[in-house]
């Protein structure tokens, strides 16, 4: 079926349907931009939301709950991405590909119609040649001298010679008109044939071309329009699985055990504090001694009193009370606690009669700095490198993460010593490979980065050997078996036992204690801890006390100030 001969109408026909197409690439690429910026807003969404690394809410990212938010923002990240990958998608397969196609028709469309006028206007060039009038004007002159030529031979006044010259005339007349006739026939034909091929070939085979350029065109934007569905129906099942991640985030929370990873990581190790005595103020005196108190009349038992704390000040007492004064069997294995530091002042004599109290001392000597929150209640601890500021249970799985990091990175020192070792080995038998002296540098910082790991694992170990048995003695201490309290004015032969470690501690403060040796500092070291002292490198001290196999050691300054510090950060020489 032929378009027809109607020029103008096929002209604005494909005009349209290029603009169509110029129309549809535009409305996908406004698509494209809505896809992005969405894309764009999702993803500074999930950043926001997203803990930043180090925070409290990074920490909290073992509960159940919290991950469970997290995975929703990383599905949501995701799912961003794949809405970025509809966008991209959709601009190279249909916005890129309709344009460059669109191009090309509107070449085509131009040739064709420019060969259109071309024809056109040859058509036209040949109507202007075909001479009608003159072949008409002729005719008529001719046909006039005819006439005259008769008219003059029937005229009786004419003469023979004007006769002659009259049908002479008409003759020629006659002759221009039959030339101008068999020239206008020959036009006439060529126009004609002109004519038939510019309707009959020319134009329908131009007029063919557009009609299958546009049909070409039609079928491109319907791919178009199928792709514009396909692109996001590609990613549906990526999408869905996205989803499918959210909704297993929501089915993963176990609030459960959530509540078990609370109460591992806060877990102090302590018992729970044991019931305050009763106070009998009706009777004007002070009280007697309680179930959980050995000392004399008068002196405060209250857990608040056994920490030498104010009582409208807060407390966390993690030992219970014992109710019956230990045996002297019981106190056997104990060893006489040091003398306090000058620093810190004579100990009490409540806390040399109370077994809890007694504990707490032993407690207190092993590791001083680490349970320095039971003499500093009410107010924020002092965060040390050893983690003293948490209760042994905390501090103990502080220490052993600290631990782990280190190996860690002690491993991957000692992978990267080997692995230097074999290279130089390689360079040493093979020398055009590389020059073995220029890893040296590496080599030596590697051994350097293992060494100060080895320290600090060192440090670290001596730290933590103690904290478990440290935990573990205050619990046998505090779980003493209940009984019947002694009688006011009775002797107990417990009390002479705490008499006479009351004894030890005066005797022991009121002499000083001769050097077994000396120190020197190889780190600095703050002594933020009650009944730790502050050293800095290369400081020399006295040895007053060797370590006990719990990591510290006893030490005094020129002036006479005494206290504890890490065994592993000194070298110590001992007098013979």
């Amino acid at each position: 079926q032929e378009w027809g001969d109607q020029y103008d109408i096929i002209d604005k026909h494909t005009q349209s349907g290029l603009e169509l197409v110029e129309k549809y690439v535009k409305f996908v690429k406004e698509r494209t931009e809505i896809e992005q910026n969405y894309a764009k807003q999702l993803r500074s969404l999930t950043k926001k939301y997203n803990p930043k690394r180090g925070c409290k809410e990074e920490q909290e990212c073992r509960f159940s709950n919290h991950q469970s938010f997290l995975d929703i923002l990383n599905e949501m990240n995701d799912y961003a991405g794949q809405r970025e990958l509809i966008a991209e998608n959709m601009m190279m397969n249909i916005c890129i590909e309709l344009t460059k196609y669109l191009q090309e028709l509107k070449m085509e469309r131009k040739t064709h119609l420019s060969e259109a006028k071309k024809a056109q206007q040859s058509l036209e060039s040949t109507y202007k040649q075909l001479d009608s009038k003159r072949f008409e004007r002729e005719w008529r002159e001719a046909d006039k001298a005819a006439q005259y030529a008769e008219k003059t031979d029937q005229d009786i006044n004419a003469t023979k010679a004007d006769v002659e010259k009259a049908k002479q005339q008409a003759n020629m007349r006659t002759h221009i008109a039959e030339e101008c006739k068999n020239d206008y026939a020959a036009q006439l034909q060529k126009y004609n044939k002109e004519q038939s091929q510019f309707y009959f070939s020319d134009m329908p085979l131009i007029f063919n071309k557009l009609q299958d350029m546009d049909e070409r065109r039609v079928r491109k934007l319907a791919q178009g329009y199928v792709l514009f569905s396909d692109t996001e129906r590609h990613v549906m099942p990526i999408i869905g699985k996205c989803l499918e991640g959210v909704t297993k985030a929501g089915t993963n929370v176990n609030e459960r055990n959530d509540s078990i990873v609370l109460i591992e990581q806060y877990k102090s190790g302590f018992e729970r504090p044991g019931d305050l005595d009763f106070e009998d103020y009706s009777q004007g005196i002070n009280r007697a001694s309680s179930d959980s108190s050995l000392g004399t009349l008068g002196t405060p038992k209250g857990p608040l009193e056994l920490l030498g704390k104010n009582r409208s000040k807060p407390f966390w007492l993690f030992s219970k009370k014992s109710k019956l004064s230990p045996s002297p069997s019981s106190l056997t294995p104990l060893s006489t606690p040091p003398a306090s530091s000058p620093a810190n002042g004579p100990p009490s004599p409540k806390f040399g009669r109370d077994p809890l109290s007694y504990c707490l001392k032993e407690i207190n000597k092993t590791v001083k700095p680490r349970i320095s929150s039971f003499r500093t209640l009410g107010r924020m601890p002092t965060v040390t490198e050893d983690f003293g500021h948490l209760p042994p249970e905390q501090r103990r799985k502080r220490l052993q993460q600290k631990l782990d990091d280190i190996g860690k990175e002690l491993q991957k020192e000692v992978d990267q010593s080997e692995a230097l070792d074999k290279m130089k080995d390689v360079y040493e038998k093979n020398p055009q490979m590389g020059d073995p002296a220029s890893l040296s540098p590496q080599i030596n910082q590697t051994a350097q980065n293992m060494e100060r790991l080895r320290l600090e694992l060192s440090k670290y170990e001596v730290m933590d050997s103690p904290l478990l048995a440290t935990v573990m003695y205050c619990m046998l201490c505090s779980h003493i078996p209940d009984g019947t309290p002694s009688e006011e004015g009775t002797p107990d032969p417990s009390q002479a036992i705490y008499a006479e470690f009351d004894d030890d501690f005066e005797e022991e403060e009121e002499e000083l204690v001769a050097p077994i040796g000396q120190c020197t500092a190889m780190y600095n070291f703050p002594g933020a801890s009650e009944g730790t002292i502050t050293m800095q490198e290369g400081e020399v001290l006295s040895v007053v006390e060797e370590d006990k196999g719990d990591g510290w050691t006893r030490v005094r300054r020129a002036n006479g100030n005494e206290g504890y510090i890490p065994t592993s950060y000194v070298s110590i020489s001992l007098s013979k």
